[in-house]
């Protein structure tokens, strides 16, 4: 996300370091760059030329403080007005109603509605410890129903029926008075897409709005749409009293001017973000935290969240133990290792968030990434139990028998078993010289290429 933003916006204000001070004479052509890099991301033009006022105006004449250079200071600058643009703070759900709190999602057809809806019950079964039921008054789309039905028993939330040939304001009703029979504390109503905006749909949504009396209602956007997100989404704002925006498919997006418009252009606060294709795959919005990935800052608050959420405490544990009696490294522990990542988002999901990923030369990033993250779990799912724990047996029958079973070449398993040999050594002599508890410390910069993850 926002790859082509951050290194354009990177390179523009590189040009600054060696300034003493910020005047317009020195930061004019920094500007301009950065309009480029804003229009190019497809932010909307109001929207831009607003954004470049306000930080040219901040920016000039202001003091290099302390150890800052002029292109430290206009970053701080730029980070700040970013933050202004996306809304200053992460807005939360309002869940503080008589339950059924009912959510109310609205989008174009395409937009990941469906998907962002189960998501979203997930995130509030698993982290706010809610009771959650589904329901879809889409009786257009074909499969829409049962795609919702299935999606709910992956989740585990409550399912409410419907068919095609109900009115959707009936089965929004009937599923308000189930909701209360089974004391959902949440109810989620998705609602038909259509290609465009028509008077039909709206029409239809207006009076699903005024049954429900929704305490959310939420408009969903495929962010590599760009300006079109906003300007679509300030359409249903101006029908329907919308209390926040849902951006979807961020993880495809490399330019991020949906991000950018959205707020400024609805005065409504993206809320969430689909960051991937899974259930678990929805953020918080955080606008300064996005404003820090935007610039090439990383994002640590959300990884380190992230790795809370998601690692394997237990696992964690049992692997530093085994490390404490000496045991080793085994491959067993490195697909441990590579689930957990998998579990996180992957390489794609963990990159925009560590500080200075953007400085790292695209040759040496492409040659981390998940396919080859995939391609090294499918050599060690190739492995027999032996050889995960005892590598050294793994001569030339067993690469080749590795290889095919895996769908790779033997230079594959070669380099894999080279690199895995490193990392076992570099653990070995860490834990022994300086005890675990520096084993990360003393792994910095020393990962073999190919597995610096």
């Amino acid at each position: 996300m926002f790859e082509n933003l951050t290194g354009r916006l990177t390179d523009s204000l590189k040009k600054l370091r060696n300034q003493g001070r910020l005047n317009e004479k020195n930061i004019q052509n920094a500007l301009r760059e950065v309009r480029m890099a804003l229009l190019e991301a497809d932010v909307a033009l109001s929207v831009v030329k607003e954004f470049i006022e306000q930080v040219k105006q901040r920016a000039i004449g202001q003091e290099v403080i302390g150890s800052l250079t002029p292109g430290q200071a206009l970053i701080k600058v730029v980070r700040d007005e970013l933050t202004a643009l996306m809304g200053d703070k992460c807005e939360e759900l309002n869940l503080n109603a008589q339950a059924p709190v009912v959510i109310l999602m609205a989008g174009l057809q395409g937009s990941g509605k469906t998907t962002t809806i189960a998501k979203l019950a997930r995130r509030l079964i698993e982290q706010n410890k809610k009771s959650v039921m589904v329901v879809s008054c889409d009786v257009y789309r074909p499969a829409a129903i049962k795609q919702l039905e299935t999606l709910a028993g992956e989740i585990n939330a409550q399912f409410f029926p419907s068919d095609s040939g109900q009115k959707p304001v009936n089965i929004a009703k009937d599923a308000i008075s189930q909701a209360r029979k089974q004391f959902a504390d949440v109810l989620l109503i998705d609602t038909a897409g259509r290609l465009h905006i028509d008077n039909k749909m709206m029409d239809e949504i207006k009076q699903l709005h005024a049954v429900t009396k929704p305490t959310e209602t939420l408009f969903v956007v495929d962010s590599m749409t760009g300006q079109d997100a906003a300007n679509t989404a300030k359409v249903f704002h101006d029908t329907l009293p919308l209390t926040g925006v849902i951006l979807t498919k961020t993880d495809g997006d490399a330019r991020g001017g949906a991000a950018l418009s959205v707020k400024k252009i609805t005065g409504k606060p993206i809320k969430f973000i689909g960051i991937g294709e899974k259930s678990g795959d929805l953020e918080p919005f955080y606008p300064d935290r996005i404003a820090s990935r935007i610039i090439g800052q990383g994002d640590v608050l959300s990884l380190i969240e992230e790795v809370e959420r998601t690692v394997d405490k237990k696992q964690a544990e049992k692997f530093v133990g085994k490390l404490k009696k000496g045991r080793g490294f085994d491959f067993e522990d490195f697909r441990s290792q590579l689930i957990q990542m998998r579990n996180m988002g992957g390489i794609s999901g963990l990159m925009d968030k560590i500080p200075g990923v953007d400085q790292i030369p695209n040759k040496a990033k492409s040659m981390v990434n998940d396919k080859e993250i995939s391609r090294m779990e499918a050599i060690i799912n190739s492995m027999t139990p032996k050889e995960r724990r005892l590598p050294n047996v793994i001569k030339g029958s067993r690469k080749r028998r590795i290889a095919n079973g895996s769908g790779t070449q033997i230079q594959d398993v070669n380099r894999l078993l080279k690199q895995f040999s490193q990392m076992q050594k570099m653990f070995k002599q860490v834990s022994k010289k300086r005890g675990i508890g520096n084993i990360m410390r003393g792994m910095k910069g020393k990962i073999p290429p190919g597995m610096q993850f």
